[in-house]
């Protein structure tokens, strides 16, 4: 096999994009890409380098990192490298320069330069693909679309039909899986190509904008199946979108594109309450913060909170909650001045909050607890990140998070 290595990395990367630059030209002129590509490293933009050389700058200087298990969401505007950059995973497009790495967890083959009978094996077991438009036989049965590729893998009918039945229950099509995909709904279309992308048993998932063709309430729905299938099958997916409302609510990490490049690459918490520039705060301008928010993205830092001892801290520095200011050992959850509540869960409707407690939650608490709590309690929230208090939250800190200008005290 080609284009194999082994390092210590591997073992939590699944997919790597690094350096990555896709080029086109009309009539795949090696010498008028080469110019391109010199032109790109001196500077030139993508408009320029179309106009005096007649190339496409696809993809320019790509570094992603996408870890076992997540699921990553390419986003931008039309025309923004992302499709671009998510066929080059599975060599639909072919990358100029640079490399897309694919690991087992021991190992990476990378995808860019691999012979073809490895390119062949990468696409039949570990890269699958699920398009806008279904990409459905419509001369087929339901459950004959869904085992398609473990027919081409030549398995024997026999077992392409037991994995197309499991995979049908698990998006819920059982009873349609003699039905004709004709006789579907578009949301129950796109399911077809989820089972039959699931039948792979691939590790990577490529879904370019699979959901984008339906009507809101059923991208809705899909976008609930997705994220309930992900907790039971723990795929790695990449996920192109252009919508900013899907990304934020589907990826645990989103990689916005701007002209081939990505501009900023993080967890949805970190794109929206920390924007690199007003390229991305247009993006995330309209959006709803709240769900996305947890206590780590509100919390002041304890070592930026008044102390009256090492082990004390002042839970409010002007003596607001009180006449005299409000005080809690840090090293002892119960308290001194006040009493100490801990909470370890996110849902507290069940919860007897007792006013002038202080609760404690953990970092991965929503702002949505962090808020009840402080207004149940009228006191301060504590931060924990389960083995010691890390942080506190008040008011102003929350309203901090929400409209982006964090208080004065609080340390990035």
């Amino acid at each position: 096999m080609e284009a194999v290595r082994t390092e210590p990395q591997a073992k939590t990367a699944a997919l790597s994009f690094k350096n990555v630059d896709i080029l086109f030209h009309r009539n795949n002129s090696a010498s008028a890409i080469s110019q391109a590509v010199k032109r790109l490293d001196e500077g030139g933009t993508r408009e320029q380098i179309a106009a005096e050389l007649g190339v496409t700058v696809g993809v320019a200087n790509a570094n992603l990192e996408i870890r076992r298990g997540e699921i990553s969401v390419l986003m931008g505007l039309s025309g923004s490298g992302k499709s671009t950059l998510l066929r080059a995973a599975n060599r639909l497009n072919k990358v100029t320069r640079g490399s897309v790495e694919i690991g087992n967890g021991t190992a990476f083959v990378d995808i860019a330069s691999c012979d073809d009978e490895t390119l062949r094996d990468m696409r039949r077991t570990r890269v699958t693909m699920v398009f806008q438009q279904f990409g459905l036989l419509p001369w087929r049965t339901v459950r004959e679309n869904v085992s398609f590729g473990l027919e081409l893998r030549g398995f024997t009918p026999n077992a392409r039909r037991k994995i197309a039945e499991e995979k049908l229950e698990l998006v819920g099509l059982t009873r349609w899986a003699n039905s004709y995909v004709s006789e579907l709904s578009g949301g129950m279309q796109q399911r077809v190509g989820l089972a039959r992308a699931f039948a792979t048993d691939a590790d990577i998932l490529l879904m370019d904008e699979p959901f984008s063709a339906l009507d809101p309430l059923i991208r809705r729905k899909l976008q609930d199946e997705l994220l309930d299938l992900q907790t039971r099958l723990k795929k790695t997916i990449v996920f192109v979108s252009h919508d900013i409302d899907e990304a934020l609510r589907i990826g645990s990490n989103i990689a916005i594109m701007r002209e081939g490049r990505i501009i900023q690459a993080g967890p949805p918490q970190e794109i929206i309450s920390s924007p690199v520039d007003d390229y991305v705060r247009d993006f995330v301008r309209h959006m709803n913060p709240l769900p996305l928010l947890n206590a780590a993205s509100v919390m002041r830092l304890l070592e930026v909170c008044p102390r009256w001892d090492e082990n004390t801290i002042q839970l409010d520095a002007t003596g607001y909650y009180g006449f005299n200011p409000v005080t809690a050992t840090v090293t002892d959850r119960t308290g001194t001045e006040v009493a100490l509540q801990y909470h370890d869960t996110d849902d507290i409707s069940e919860l007897q909050v007792i006013s002038g407690c202080v609760y404690c939650v953990p970092v991965t608490a929503s702002l949505n607890t962090v808020a009840l709590l402080r207004q149940k309690s009228g006191m301060p929230v504590l931060i924990s990140d389960g083995s010691q208090i890390i942080g506190l939250c008040d008011d102003a800190d929350m309203i901090g998070a929400i409209t982006g200008v964090a208080r004065a005290s609080k340390v990035n």
